[in-house]
């Protein structure tokens, strides 16, 4: 007798009350996995598909818990420094359930379609006063595709409103199966440039620029987005040239301009990563003015500032 294996998918956060990804009062599920390499990037928890421990040492009271549960000897004091050996870890989660100081915490945890769905559904209540619902992020939610179309499936059966955040490198076939359960589109285009953007990213932009124009063709609401980041694209030149693209295309909603900031750096540190934004500087509102009247004397109609 076959037993079929339950679908599951790999998330990092069920964020409830967000006002910024989407329409309304809205949930917001953060999904791993992610081919890009953005260095500005807020969520680097998300980029790998699989669980991983982050460690915030500000938070360390020096307990040494996890010194006597890791079985893989991940954690120990080397010269009377804390050291963790990632190198070693497995991601077991035994540290992460002794540290009640949270200076251990996993990032990633397996779910159902219907186990995030129910966390959605509790302020179903929000979503009908406000015109909000549910909102796919990450990472990248086309990197678990079946796991995506299937929340979206039973939040289409729910009556909420769907919307993805995507950085649109998928194939388009992939995007062209969840369009059935699908509202609204967030999307982001950085850089207008190919070899440019493949510097900042790790990757080509020719799929996204694609699947902008398929969005048009299949008329799928879309939101524009460009986080502006000092010395990759917050030119007058960079966004004119944005605005351009995107102009005419009969389903966009609005274009968003979103200031680089700082606050995901300690992240980066918490995985090992090191963190090539240290240096810059959020845009002051004056450059993200103008850069914002540049889209709209190239003629976008709705351009909002984050």
């Amino acid at each position: 007798m076959n037993i079929e294996t339950p679908l599951r998918g790999l998330i990092t956060q069920i964020q409830r009350f967000s006002i910024h990804d989407g329409p309304g009062i809205r949930t917001t599920v953060f999904m791993k996995g992610c081919v890009l390499r953005c260095f500005w990037c807020h969520n680097p928890e998300t980029w790998r598909h699989q669980p991983e421990i982050q460690l915030f040492p500000s938070r360390c009271i020096g307990c040494g818990k996890c010194f006597e549960v890791c079985p893989e000897g991940a954690h120990e004091m080397v010269d009377g420094q804390r050291v963790f050996h990632r190198e070693r870890c497995k991601a077991c989660g035994k540290c992460v359930e002794t540290c009640y100081a949270e200076a251990l915490v996993m990032a990633g945890e397996w779910k159902t379609p219907e186990e995030v769905l129910a966390e959605v559904l509790k302020d179903q209540v929000f979503y009908r006063q406000s015109g909000g619902g549910l909102t796919l992020s990450g990472g990248e939610p086309l990197m678990q595709l079946d796991f995506t179309r299937k929340i979206l499936q039973l939040a289409k059966e729910a009556q909420l409103h769907t919307a993805i955040e995507t950085c649109g490198i998928n194939r388009w076939e992939d995007f062209e199966s969840i369009l059935p359960w699908l509202d609204l589109v967030m999307m982001d285009i950085k850089v207008m440039d190919e070899k440019r953007h493949t510097e900042v990213t790790g990757v080509s932009n020719r799929n996204i620029l694609a699947n902008v124009k398929k969005f048009a063709e299949f008329e799928m609401p879309l939101i524009i987005r460009t986080p502006v980041i000092p010395g990759v694209n917050d030119t007058v030149e960079d966004i004119r040239a944005i605005a351009a693209y995107i102009y005419g295309l009969p389903n966009l909603q609005a274009y968003d301009l979103l200031p680089y900031h700082r606050l995901a750096e300690d992240k980066y540190r918490s995985l090992g990563l090191t963190y090539k934004g240290q240096g810059l500087e959020t845009p002051d509102k004056q450059t993200m003015q103008l850069l914002a009247d540049t889209a709209r004397k190239a003629g976008i109609a709705h351009v909002n500032v984050h």
